[in-house]
């Protein structure tokens, strides 16, 4: 079973890795770009094809790709050429991959919920019981919850990010009730804290369902892609403010543990169809995570190269190759450190 895994997790980030890389490559060849290489993989060649301007390789490590254009890292005087290129052109290159990335989650998305039963609203259907603590300190049936703690909700995983941040089990929530926003500043739920100090909050209420249509699908997967988006970003924030910690991280290893976790789901009953389903949720998650982690201004990912062709553009000269290059290398170097400690971390908590 984990060779299966493996083999899923392998496809998985292929597929991720093709599509960001054929954003590079598409854009690329639409601005007349040469492009020598298409590699999918790092490390020693395995084999290549093509006999035309580009070569096609398949590398041995499957953790990443790359498009190699003429121009991009050195000089060069084909007017083909990455370098010979006007700045939004090259921008629009260097940004095409996360782009894609991002365009993926939300095609998956709309898959996803296509074949879902229904779609997940925000609007309180009941209450489990009439003196529901919600019910009691204001939630009534009817109301669309809009905000929780002050974060605007647009879909249902909103909620359900906010109760995962529960400290004492009593929340803000705004709501629509007859047209108008009515601010609830304490709703309360009943819970429990464990031995391990672990609290747990007690959901006692639900909320209505809507029929799966074209408008409600692309409505509800394009609030649930600002939603994975918005949540992304708010856990990078948390990790640089001390919420989390490097061992919350996860890297190759760890996620080919939680895809193990997915596919083995069908060994406790849980129907293939829906297995299918959820490994293609986390695909999103994985997907629009790469996408915007890429486009972060990090030495020797996209993001980066984009500013220093920001900064391009507003002194009207390039930055040195040589020390552009240098804080991209010091960079990638970075990168490989963190991942190796974040795939010994990986390790350590499998056993």
């Amino acid at each position: 079973m984990v060779v299966l895994y493996i083999i899923v997790a392998v496809l998985i980030f292929g597929i991720i890795i093709i599509i960001h890389e054929a954003g590079h490559f598409t854009a690329a060849k639409a601005c007349g770009v040469k492009v020598n290489e298409f590699s999918l993989g790092m490390g020693p060649r395995l084999f290549g094809w093509g006999s035309g301007e580009t070569k096609y390789s398949l590398r041995l490590f499957p953790i990443g790709g790359y498009v190699s254009m003429e121009g991009e890292d050195e000089a060069s005087g084909d007017p083909r050429a990455f370098n010979r290129k006007p700045v939004w052109q090259r921008l629009i290159i260097v940004c095409a991959g996360a782009f894609m990335n991002l365009v993926l989650g939300f095609v998956i998305l709309i898959i996803v919920t296509s074949f879902e039963d229904g779609i997940t609203t925000t609007r309180v259907a009941g209450f489990y019981s009439e003196d529901s603590p919600s019910h009691v300190s204001g939630l009534e049936v009817g109301d669309e919850i809009v905000r929780v703690n002050g974060m605007r909700v647009f879909c249902d995983t909103d909620i359900s990010y906010q109760f995962q941040l529960d400290e004492d089990r009593t929340f803000e929530m705004t709501v629509l009730r007859g047209g108008q926003k009515v601010t609830l500043p304490a709703v309360h739920f009943d819970g429990e804290t464990l031995e391990d100090g672990t609290k747990s909050l007690a959901i006692d209420f639900y909320v209505q369902g809507e029929k799966v249509a074209p408008l409600s699908v692309l409505s509800y997967s394009c609030r649930k892609f600002v939603s994975v988006a918005r949540m992304i970003w708010l856990s990078l924030f948390d990790l640089i403010r001390g919420r989390y910690t490097i061992n919350d991280l996860s890297g190759p290893v760890g996620i080919v543990g939680e895809i193990g976790k997915v596919v083995g789901s069908t060994a406790e009953g849980v129907a293939v169809g829906d297995m299918i389903l959820n490994l293609m949720s986390f695909v999103v998650f994985i997907t629009i995570n790469v996408g915007i982690f890429n486009i972060l201004p990090i030495p020797a990912l996209d993001g980066a190269r984009a500013l220093f062709l920001v900064i391009e553009m507003i002194r009207r000269k390039p930055v040195k190759p040589e020390l552009e290059g240098t804080i991209h290398f010091v960079g990638l170097m970075l990168l490989f450190g963190l991942m190796i400690v974040v795939t010994f971390f990986d390790i350590r908590k499998l056993f």
